[in-house]
This record gives C-alpha cells, structure tokens and sequence, in this order.
C-alpha cells in the first residue's frame, strides 16, 4: 500500500502557509476526540488571567479552567517566577536516593493545613497515577501488615479515576473505559446517590446506595482492600454532587467492615468545593488522599499520593521486596514542586480566600437566572466554585456542536453529554461570570429555537 504523503506547502521564506490549526491536524492525536469528525482546533496563542486568546486574538472566557487544572489564571506571574527561578538553579534530579528544597518545602507547606494523620508524601506525576499508587499500596499494605492477599475494590457508578489499568479498573462502571473492560481487575460499584438543588428523592438514594455498599462489603468479607470515591462531586462523570453526611456513613461502613479508604480529590482538591479539600466538610480523614490537577496552580504536572503512619509503617522491614517499588523518571520534578510551592501560597491568600466565598454565591444567581429565562435545563446544582445542570434529552445540539457554539460566543465550555458545566479558574470576576451566564441563557434559547 502506497504511503500518502502530505504536502508541506512554505512560503519563500521557509514558513508554513498554513494554519495552526491545519498543521496539527496534519501530525497531532487529540485525547477523548474522534479525529474523523472533530471540529478544527481552537490555535491558542497566548492566556492572561481567567482568558485565553487564539493566533488572531479572539478571547476565550476559560470557565473550564482548561480540564479543572488552572486556579489562578493563565500566565500566574508569582508561579512563573518560582519556575524560572528554579529552572537557574536545579532543572530535575532523579527522587530514588535524593531530595530537594522544592519538595520538601511543598511537603511541609501540606503538613501545615492538613490533618496530622496526613503526613507522609508520595509523588507522582497525575491524577491517574495518584489513584494509581493508592491502590497498588492498600493492596500491599494487607499483605505487608496482615499477610493478606486483598485484591478487591469498591467504587461507586459514575465514579472516574484515570486512564490506567488500575485507575480504570475502579473505575469501570464511569463510561469511558468500556473498550478495555477485558483486561481489567475485579472492582465492586455501588450506587451514587447524585443530588440537586430541590431534590425530593435524596434519603432514598442514599440508603438504597448505603444498603448496597453494606452488602457488598458482608458479602466480600475480609477480601476488600480498599473503598474508592471522589468526595462530594463525581468530575468526569457529569459533575454529579452528593452530600458530605452520605460520604462520612459511607467511610463508617467501610471502616467497620475493616477496609481503608481512598479518596480521590484530583478535582475537588485545593478550594474546589470551597475548602481546601473537599474530606473538611465530611469529618472523614481517608487513609489515601490522592492530589494532582491545580496542585501546580495549572502550570505543570505533578500529583501526590498522602496517607499516615500505620500505611508507611507497614512498609518499613529488613526485607527490600516489602518496599514500595513504584516511581517515575520524573517523580518530584523541582520545577513542579516550585510551582507547587508558590500555588499554595496563592490558595492561602486573602484574594483566594474572597473568591471561595463569592463564586459559589455567583453561581446561585446566575442559575436561577437561567433557570428563568430557560425553564427545560434540569437539575441544577452548586458545590463550592463548581456549578452544573443537564440539558433534557430532546434538546437538539451534541456536546460537540454545542461546545462549538459556545466558543463562537468567547466561552470555553466543554460540556460532558448532556451536562454543562462551569469550574472556573479564581481570578474570574463576578461581572466576568455573570455576564457568561447571560451568554449561555442566549445560546441555549437559540438552541431550543
């Protein structure tokens, strides 16, 4: 078969002819994106604060805050300095062996404001791998400490925790995995009692979902190495919300049926949900809390795995194969760790301390309000700086077109089938965010027209 070749058209003086957009298109895989039909790319040049801007310098409102990682607004000068700062004294050094300032110093700034029993640190570099670790860990920690072989998960429908095996196989009931079910590990998934603003249903879901965790954790006995869930608000699965009072009895179940508890706060980490990390409104201290996404503040990867004394202890031996043997070529990277460092003193701030306070209430408004002048969205609902509702099946434009038609307003949305949502980074003003509201009410009423 004749290889195609694709012509690279070059103007005199040696530059492309064509576009950004038209030379990705020619060499760039995109994820979660069927190439065959996927819409150009938006060719960003450039960001500055809650904005971002394309090669002809159109504004893009970020209210995705670009996949939940950005919280302080694009092109952060205090991050930027850290990082360039660093970068003149220590680019990366390998973690097996050695340390560094950086990591240390982000270590101890966490120390500060998190629960004494959260005091041991292991790096990573994404969510996926966070989650990851977390497994790999509980599942080694019966066999360390108990000489048990606990291969066994509990997750919950709805619940997403990454792209790798482990993360997936936990996550198998999300959706998005389907296509590589044969090669995952048995997890366990109950229901998620999901809630809204004005819903009646909400203690029947709840001890439906409580009464199928109990039977799944009697039913399997002694073979549960851990429980899984994404506190307070499902991310991926279409910002699905629940109460903190359903996670706390959730975590007293397991903990009475003799199985640790993870939780995965890749999203709903650092002031999501309106504290600092969502376990503060559930009185719940996990035995895993994994973090990634705006640990940096959205510069640069890097993600964290945190437990306490009795999971570290049970690795500590004589007997190197009782170690935990994971890491990554750039676990701890300095230059994230910098970043990491100076987005902590930004969420300690008194300006992020004022956004966690006012943009819940900036959501509230500018729902009812949409609400008002579009009566068919469903569902509602609100939990910290996260705001959400669903479009009701009939309404006639995809995710993908009505994505399209958002961007054409100056708004990156991103909407996940049939929900739209809006977690925008903290810089965002509440004029800025009103007036967003305002533009999604016009292009839902031209979408129902």
């Amino acid at each position: 078969m004749k290889r195609s070749k694709i012509k690279n058209s070059k103007s005199r003086n040696g530059k492309s002819n064509r576009t950004l957009a038209e030379r990705d298109k020619a060499l760039v895989w995109h994820p979660f994106t069927q190439e065959h039909t996927a819409a150009p790319r938006l060719p960003v040049s450039h960001g500055r604060g809650p904005w971002l801007f394309d090669t002809d310098n159109n504004a893009y409102l970020d209210l995705v805050s670009s996949w939940w990682v950005n919280l302080f607004g694009h092109a952060c000068a205090p991050i930027a300095q850290s990082i360039a700062g660093q970068a003149n004294r220590l680019e990366h050094v390998l973690f097996a062996g050695c340390t560094h300032e950086p990591a240390v110093q982000l270590c101890e700034a966490l120390s500060a404001v998190l629960p004494t029993q959260l005091h041991k640190f292991f790096f990573s570099d994404n969510g996926s791998t966070a989650v990851e670790v977390a497994l790999k860990m509980a599942h080694q920690y019966w066999r360390n400490a108990h000489g048990q072989q606990r291969k066994l998960f509990i997750g919950f429908e709805g619940g997403y925790h990454g792209d790798t095996f482990g993360a997936m196989s936990v996550g198998a009931h999300c959706g998005y995995h389907d296509q590589f079910r044969s090669l995952f590990f048995e997890s366990v998934a109950v229901p998620f009692p999901d809630i809204w603003w004005d819903d009646a249903d909400v203690q029947a879901k709840e001890q439906a979902a409580l009464a199928s965790l109990e039977a799944a954790l009697s039913q399997h006995a002694g073979q549960v190495a851990a429980m899984i869930i994404e506190p307070l608000v499902q991310g991926a699965a279409g910002m699905r919300m629940c109460r903190p009072q359903f996670v706390a009895r959730a975590c007293a179940l397991a903990r009475a049926n003799d199985t640790l508890v993870i939780f995965d706060e890749v999203m709903t980490g650092f002031g999501r949900t309106g504290t600092r990390f969502a376990f503060e409104q559930t009185g719940v201290v996990p035995d895993f809390l994994c973090v990634s996404k705006g640990i940096t503040g959205g510069f640069l990867p890097l993600a964290l795995t945190i437990t306490g004394d009795p999971i570290y202890e049970a690795f500590l031996s004589e007997q190197a194969e009782r170690a935990f043997s994971h890491g990554h070529s750039y676990t701890a990277n300095p230059l994230a760790c910098a970043a990491a460092v100076a987005a902590m003193a930004l969420l300690e701030s008194d300006e992020t301390s004022h956004a966690l306070q006012v943009l819940p209430q900036c959501h509230y408004e500018g729902l009812q309000q949409l609400q008002q002048e579009v009566p068919t969205i469903r569902h509602p609902r609100v939990t910290g700086t996260v705001a959400a509702f669903d479009l009701p099946a009939s309404y006639p434009q995809a995710a993908g077109q009505l994505h399209q038609r958002f961007l054409e307003k100056g708004l990156l949305i991103r909407p996940i089938g049939q929900t739209v949502y809006l977690l925008p980074p903290y810089v965002i003003s509440q004029a800025q965010l009103q007036a967003a509201y305002e533009t999604i009410g016009q292009v839902l009423t031209q979408g129902e027209g």
